[in-house]
């Protein structure tokens, strides 16, 4: 009998339904599994957790936050979601919902010490990693920095992972008082990227 592929199993998950049923969005579980184990991929896109649209659509970043983080990066939709070339990993497969304030939950850590050991290991060629958000900081980078710390020491990690901000609206303002992120950041992100996308070996 043949093993059930990794990505297969994720999307099959529901350790978290009652967790996720008694959330203000009362929601059921949709895990969103963007990788293929044993794959060609060479950039890992690490993010938080999908968003309400992503439940929805069943696509990572198929909202405002993703037309960020692909302009950030220098990459179109086709070449973003092209499984043989770009993987995308949350810290939670699944949208894990609001509060009754309105306010994102936070990734669920079972989901972490549930998958991701394993993903990781099922991804043997990925040479960049791209981080975003505080979770995926500290899961990938280890330590307790803060968000503004780990992306303004980013030639620390460079050129094998990246620390951003998460490309929410919710941070334009950061941006705006930190121009180094987009000035020298930046363009040392878009440069890596391209060169895995466009170098066959």
């Amino acid at each position: 009998m043949q093993d059930t592929p990794l990505d297969a199993e994720i999307r099959a998950c529901r350790l978290c339904a009652d967790r996720f049923a008694a959330t203000h969005t009362a929601h059921t579980p949709r895990p969103v599994a963007w990788f293929t184990p044993g794959g060609t991929a060479r950039i890992l896109v690490a993010g938080q957790a999908p968003g309400l649209r992503v439940h929805e659509s069943g696509r990572p970043f198929t909202d405002a936050s993703g037309d960020r983080l692909r302009e950030w990066m220098g990459v179109d939709k086709a070449e973003f979601y092209d499984l043989t070339r770009i993987a995308v990993v949350p810290m939670a497969f699944c949208f894990p919902g609001y509060d009754a304030a309105g306010s994102d939950l936070p990734p669920p850590p079972l989901c972490r010490a549930t998958w991701h050991d394993r993903v990781m290991a099922s991804l043997p060629n990925v040479r960049l990693k791209i981080l975003v958000g505080a979770h995926a900081h500290r899961f990938h980078l280890g330590g307790s920095a803060s968000v503004s710390a780990r992306v303004a020491a980013w030639q620390d990690h460079a050129p094998q992972a990246f620390a951003l901000p998460h490309p929410s609206w919710r941070n334009t303002g950061w941006l705006k008082k930190n121009p180094w992120f987009e000035a020298e950041v930046l363009p040392a992100l878009r440069a890596t990227v391209r060169s895995l996308l466009d170098d066959p070996a």
